[in-house]
């Protein structure tokens, strides 16, 4: 095997990783939501129920990041494609004016630049909404523990 068969194999293996885990992401807020939703059922409005609200939202945008993220992660790879076109002089749009050359993989290379920055910030987003939403479902469930418990002896 060589040098740059090991170094795609490699490559593959991380992206499949990477898929995995904000597709994993993405299955927890949506269960994350659903169990919320299961928990308040029957429930009358109350100020009591803001964390818990509070953490439904901050789910929903985790969802929302990972949805972004993978439509980040498809352009920086579409990008990347046509990168690798322009070089090796199989782009279907293929300038062969070298300064015209020199522009188009400047302007891919922004682009790349631009998507791989989109996805690693809504990749970020994504993990700290689920966990900000857990913190406060968590909060939600002590709080009304605590408040039932002073309810009863009163």
């Amino acid at each position: 095997m060589s040098l740059n068969e090991s170094i795609n194999d490699i490559r593959k293996a991380h992206q499949t990783g990477q898929d995995k885990y904000t597709y994993f992401l993405l299955a927890a807020a949506g269960a994350a939501i659903a169990f919320a939703v299961q928990k308040t059922e029957g429930m009358l409005l109350s100020w009591w129920l803001l964390p818990v609200a509070i953490a439904t939202v901050l789910w929903a945008g985790s969802f929302f990041s990972g949805c972004r993220n993978l439509y980040w992660v498809q352009a920086s790879l579409s990008a990347n494609f046509s990168l690798l076109e322009l070089h090796n002089g199989s782009h279907a749009q293929q300038p062969q004016n070298p300064d015209e050359l020199a522009a188009a993989l400047r302007g891919v290379n922004k682009a790349l630049s631009h998507n791989t920055s989109k996805a690693r910030l809504f990749g970020d987003l994504q993990f700290r909404l689920l966990i900000a939403g857990a913190v406060f479902f968590i909060a939600w469930r002590v709080s009304d523990m605590v408040r039932l418990t002073f309810c009863v002896q009163s």
